[in-house]
């Protein structure tokens, strides 16, 4: 009987074995986390969580929506997860819940969770591995870009209504306005001091502060060409009011409030468009 021509490397009785080191490693780690329970997302259970490296998945309400990385701390890491999601709308933070694994420093080169990602991706894929969850702040050129229908700042806009941390009643220079609100807000606020910042007094009111006063009390205090814009996703102060960013819902000018409706690109994202390596406040 006469054989065809046998395949590159193949016969009737030899072949060639192929092992996949980075197959064998995702569906390993994927056992792993399975085996593991979920552990509400708070400080209580980030507590127990060591200072080490290691993989981590996020789920809400049971379900299974992202997975990343930690380069140096888990906990860290989830902590800053924890105090994002806290500064969103339309999510309920006691829904959250992580599971996590320690992974030894050098096999952290071989970008566990991009093993996990390409795992799931046969199975559906995971909601925020693809719509910017993990991406981090991107920067003024991008300020004006159109968000895509299903990117995460969309569906989970930034929460004006929470109170800022760190700012008591009485008055305040400018420029020290601006670094406590910056460090006591759960989403980015990226600005450039104005001029005369370090001679210009503010008197903050008794009572919670909201993010939404403080905007309000700042754009008073700053100069007529300067405005504040809060994006989906983060706030911005620039001088360049009265300008119009695609993805704004709200400016605040001299004091005032302008409500505006975000536009929307009818195009989604897909996997390469997100960063699931660094998040908003970077990488731990």
């Amino acid at each position: 009987m006469k054989l065809g021509a046998p395949l590159e490397g193949r016969g009737a009785y030899h072949d060639t074995f192929r092992l996949s080191i980075t197959k064998a490693l995702g569906d390993q780690l994927a056992e792993a986390l399975k085996g593991l329970d979920h552990a509400p997302l708070t400080e209580e259970c980030l507590a127990a969580v060591e200072e080490r490296p290691g993989v981590y998945q996020l789920y809400l309400g049971g379900e299974f929506v992202y997975v990343g990385k930690a380069d140096n701390s888990l906990r860290g890491r989830l902590a800053n997860h924890l105090r994002k999601l806290r500064g969103r709308r339309h999510i309920d933070i006691t829904e959250m819940s992580f599971s996590c694994l320690y992974v030894a420093e050098d096999f952290s080169a071989l970008a566990p969770e991009k093993l996990l990602i390409k795992r799931y991706k046969d199975s559906g894929g995971i909601p925020w591995n693809n719509n910017g969850f993990g991406n981090k702040d991107p920067g003024r050129q991008r300020d004006t870009t159109i968000l895509k229908k299903n990117h995460f700042d969309l569906t989970y806009p930034i929460n004006l209504d929470l109170p800022v941390t760190g700012l008591s009643a009485g008055e305040v220079t400018l420029s020290n306005f601006l670094k406590r609100l910056k460090s006591g807000l759960p989403y980015n606020f990226r600005y450039v001091e104005p001029p005369k910042s370090h001679s210009t007094v503010l008197r903050i009111p008794q009572g919670p502060l909201s993010a939404d006063i403080a905007f309000r009390l700042l754009s008073r205090a700053v100069p007529e060409s300067w405005q504040v814009s809060a994006l989906m996703g983060y706030v911005i102060m620039y001088g360049d009011a009265p300008s119009k960013y695609g993805s704004a819902w709200r400016y605040y000018r001299s004091g005032d409030v302008v409500d505006a409706v975000p536009e929307v690109s009818p195009e989604e994202m897909v996997e390469e468009e997100d960063s699931v390596q660094e998040g908003l406040f970077g990488s731990e």
